[in-house]
């Protein structure tokens, strides 16, 4: 199947949606199928407001609506809120093409953040990007529920996954870069961002060091505010991996978070999680293999005493194919005709 895929996340970004759609982007590619990732990359953009990190690609519907055609495509999948996909979104109402959408981030959250402004008025955004669309792809039964509550019913579940050939207790990663620190070594994964709630992290008192692998807007401000904390910036392939084995516990204090791949990722590293008990760490762990408390400090204090044999084997069972059929089976294909017209 010839699948479009619009994303205003992309390289050289690095989060989650990025991640998730490279990685089920090859796992479709070895199934066979032909990809078309439409991306801001391939436009003229301006940096977002509060966040100069992401750009905003600056595309017209018919400039999109022309790649879509111009590839064929079978099905029609976009994957953020911004305003490339906004553009595929009207070509693709304008067309009669039908599309699914996903809810990968708590948009509404996010700014609210950013701005100080109630979440519940950028709900009114989000109910109006995903109504039209054939379903709305999510990662959790929390998400599930919480979209249902604001009157998003039509979604279908699309889960996350582990890539196994990196992230694995058994293999054998670069030296540490831990070696000299003070134990146990309390390692976050992510973007040093507002809505990562990293300040939680870093005002906890357990004993030990705090490692924030990742950069970001706030990084500048937390370290000043938090100069015992470590922080050595982003690190992906091996160095990452690790990073997740040499670390005694993950803590991942984000509230916001639909998911979070750096838990499952590790997890299969053998390494246990911390986390308060909100979507995202509701629907991913167990006691058995990580701990979720209002106070982050008893999480981790309880997440230190996880065996990790069963962090390894639990984060091993999260896989990118399952996620790469999940998504299939979400799609809406359509017929060759309607593809010609």
């Amino acid at each position: 199947m010839k699948i479009a895929i619009v994303t205003d996340a992309w390289s050289p970004q690095v989060n989650g949606v990025v991640r998730t759609l490279q990685a089920v982007g090859r796992e479709l590619t070895a199934m066979g199928h032909e990809l078309l990732v439409i991306s801001p990359d391939l436009y003229g953009s301006v940096p977002c407001p509060t966040y100069p990190e992401i750009r905003l690609a600056l595309a017209s519907s018919r400039s999109v609506g022309a790649r879509i055609a111009a590839f064929g495509a079978e099905a029609v999948h976009l994957a953020t809120e911004g305003p490339l996909c906004l553009a595929a979104r009207r070509w693709c109402l304008q067309q009669g093409r039908p599309f699914t959408t996903a809810y990968h981030t708590q948009f509404p959250d996010y700014v609210a953040a950013r701005t100080g402004l109630p979440a519940g008025l950028f709900w009114r955004y989000i109910r109006w990007f995903h109504a039209p669309a054939q379903a709305v792809l999510v990662s959790t039964p929390s998400i599930r529920t919480a979209m249902a509550a604001h009157g998003i019913a039509h979604v279908k579940h699309w889960g996350r996954g582990v890539d196994l050939t990196m992230f694995d207790s058994h293999t054998s990663p670069p030296q540490s870069e831990f070696a000299e620190l003070a134990r146990p070594i309390q390692l976050y994964v992510g973007r040093v961002a507002v809505e990562k709630n990293i300040e939680a992290f870093l005002a906890t008192r357990y004993p030990g060091s705090k490692v924030v692998v990742g950069d970001g807007p706030a990084r500048a401000e937390l370290e000043r505010r938090f100069p015992d904390a470590h922080f050595i910036g982003a690190r992906s392939g091996p160095a990452l991996a690790r990073a997740y084995t040499d670390a005694d516990v993950l803590v991942f204090p984000s509230r916001t978070d639909t998911f979070g791949l750096v838990m499952i990722e590790a997890l299969a590293c053998g390494t246990p999680v911390a986390a308060f008990p909100v979507p995202g760490p509701v629907d991913v762990l167990t006691e058995q293999v990580g701990a979720m408390r209002e106070d982050l400090d008893a999480a981790i204090a309880a997440a230190l005493t996880r065996d990790r044999a069963d962090c390894s084997r639990y984060g091993r069972s999260f896989t990118w194919e399952a996620s790469a059929r999940q998504f299939l089976d979400a799609l809406v294909p359509v017929s060759n005709r309607e593809i010609a017209a």
